[in-house]
């Protein structure tokens, strides 16, 4: 199969991995924009986090901010962290929270080695996660784990 793009002068020519890899990320950025993707499964959540974490090759820390209809509000990269861990601050993220209004989160990061193995730290900081949140009202519904593919938390069944 083989696909085209429209050129400058509107001809049809045969489109690049460059071309296609680029409409891709224009494709998926206007997916997380606010409002314009509802997240309804783990599936859903983990194709829009994994493009953006991915390509990193030190450990990154998002949210995924959703409103009452599980629809995105914004994607934030709150941690930047080494190869192998990223500290992650409670605090920061319940203020993100409160900024976007957000009823609920979905967390995810990376694992630069490419293992999407869940550790027992990733674990006890979901667990924390949920408690400090739960105080505010908004409910976490998943932690995605980015390697060479991607784990979702609750269909492990590892949320609470």
């Amino acid at each position: 199969m083989r696909l085209y793009i429209k050129d400058e002068q509107g001809k049809y020519v045969p489109a690049t991995t460059k071309d296609i890899l680029k409409e891709g990320r224009n494709c998926t950025a206007a997916a997380l924009r606010r409002g314009k993707k509802f997240i309804s499964s783990s599936e859903e959540a983990k194709e829009s986090v994994v493009c953006k974490l991915h390509h990193y090759q030190r450990e990154v820390f998002g949210c995924l901010f959703l409103d009452s209809r599980h629809r995105i509000l914004e994607w934030s990269e709150l941690f930047l962290g080494t190869i192998n861990s990223a500290t992650v601050h409670p605090r920061e993220v319940v203020k993100e929270a409160l900024r976007l209004n957000a009823a609920s989160v979905i967390f995810a990061h990376n694992h630069p080695s490419g293992s999407s193995e869940i550790s027992p730290q990733d674990i006890d900081l979901t667990n924390r996660l949920i408690e400090i949140l739960k105080i505010i009202d908004v409910k976490v519904l998943d932690h995605i784990v980015v390697g060479d593919t991607a784990v979702s938390f609750s269909d492990m069944g590892l949320m609470k």
